[in-house]
């Protein structure tokens, strides 16, 4: 049985692509477009860094955390945000996305 999860495990990381992209938004946004990234669904990890590149928080996101309203889960993170927001006039935004890749049509031979 193990061995059939290692297999379905395995086989969903090769049918995902994985990308990132970076964007730089005003402090006073933070909240509000995170919120915007989150309800997106294919975002995996949000990762807040100082306009000098340094790493101020990376938070993991699973695939179902928008269903059934599960806002309340991340309450505390944006709260965070919220704090930082008000510290800071800019800040760099790492967003991390997953996309299942299409699987290839059969040949019809």
């Amino acid at each position: 049985m193990s061995e059939q999860l290692r297999e379905v495990e395995r086989a969903s990381a090769e049918d995902e692509h994985t990308w990132t992209e970076q964007i730089e938004i005003a402090g006073s946004e933070l909240v509000e477009r995170t919120k915007e990234l989150i309800e997106e669904g294919n975002v995996r990890r949000l990762i807040f860094r100082t306009p000098d590149d340094e790493k101020l928080l990376e938070v993991p996101l699973t695939a179902g955390v928008v269903v059934g309203g599960a806002f309340t889960l991340i309450a505390p993170v944006l709260a965070a945000l919220g704090a930082m927001a008000a510290l800071l006039a800019r800040v760099k935004v790492e967003i991390v996305r997953t996309e299942r890749k299409a699987k290839a049509p059969p040949n019809p031979q």
